[in-house]
């Protein structure tokens, strides 16, 4: 662990390691397919990773497929850990503020969040104590901390001839929560979005992190298609996870979607065996764990946000 702290509020404050800023999303795209699925926040939901493989591999065509950080969370079994990072790895992957905690941890970031003023004291501190339990799992898996050591924090893939700048969290750290729903839900959030999309020569901007899915359109300007959660709901009353799916051509099942261009970007459910996952996860982290107080009741019935809120017309 690197010895320097970098802030007196672990798991809100960040180090300056995580920081990128669009000029660096507009480097030449380095993956280019016509199909593009991007899924973050796994959060170590092995029946939700076993899902999105299935439908992922049931597309047809040239495609690439980015898990863009964030797959490893509640999977604090060494087991468990090293089965999900070995399936991850297999494809094209980032690394989020979770595996770069676990991977190169700096004293006084916590868990990496990054969390802004609107969570609550006690949900950043019970964040830190997952994070401090799974350090264990990730030490006991073979390789692993090399491996996620060495994953980028952003990357840009080409899809249909147009620029594409995936990153975990925003155009300017990888913790950053200037894609979340509530600031983009903001005229300066919007004002500034826009602004990194140029600034990126990009389209669109795909990302994660913080944790409520939005897709939100810029008249002449691009989008930025937020997936929420891989591995857990994203909306009030559902039991699915949630990847994003950008093509020269649309699919059925989306269950929302925009154009941008001639491309099509899709939120696409991931439909995991709940009954299985609900399960492990109560096996793992039982009633009084930190895991269980902060994310059963939206592992269960789903968060307090209503899916027409995540789809955003220019």
């Amino acid at each position: 662990m690197h010895a320097t702290p970098v802030s007196a509020r672990p798991g809100r404050d960040c180090p300056l390691s995580y920081r990128y800023g669009p000029s660096a999303l507009a480097a030449p795209a380095t993956l280019r397919a016509e199909t593009l699925w991007v899924a973050g926040g796994l959060y170590g939901n092995g029946a939700a990773l076993a899902a999105l493989l299935a439908d992922y591999q049931a597309e047809a065509g040239d495609k690439a497929l980015v898990l863009n950080g964030d797959f490893h969370w509640f999977d604090a079994d060494p087991e468990e850990f090293d089965r999900i990072n070995r399936a991850v790895l297999a494809h094209c992957a980032m690394r989020g503020n979770v595996e770069t905690e676990l991977a190169d941890p700096v004293e006084g970031a916590g868990c990496g969040c990054g969390y802004p003023d609107w969570v609550g004291d006690t949900e950043v501190e019970r964040s830190n104590r997952i994070i401090d339990r799974l350090r264990g799992a990730a030490r006991a898996a073979p390789g692993a901390l090399a491996s996620l050591r060495a994953l980028p924090m952003h990357r840009v893939a080409e899809v249909g001839g147009a620029r594409v700048a995936i990153v975990h969290g925003d155009a300017d750290s990888l913790a950053g929560w200037g894609f979340s729903q509530e600031a983009l839900a903001t005229p300066d959030g919007a004002r500034r979005a826009r602004e990194a999309l140029a600034a990126a020569r990009a389209a669109v901007y795909a990302c994660s992190h913080t944790c409520l899915p939005v897709l939100q359109a810029f008249e002449g300007a691009g989008a930025v298609i937020n997936n929420g959660a891989a591995g857990m709901p994203n909306f009030s009353g559902t039991r699915f996870g949630l990847a994003t799916r950008i093509s020269v051509r649309a699919r059925p099942g989306a269950l929302y979607s925009a154009r941008v261009g001639a491309l099509h970007l899709e939120a696409r459910p991931v439909a995991y065996d709940h009954a299985a996952w609900a399960a492990r996860f109560l096996e793992l982290w039982p009633e009084g764990s930190a895991a269980h107080a902060s994310y059963w009741a939206r592992i269960a019935d789903g968060p307090r946000y209503a899916l027409p809120r995540a789809r955003r017309a220019a």
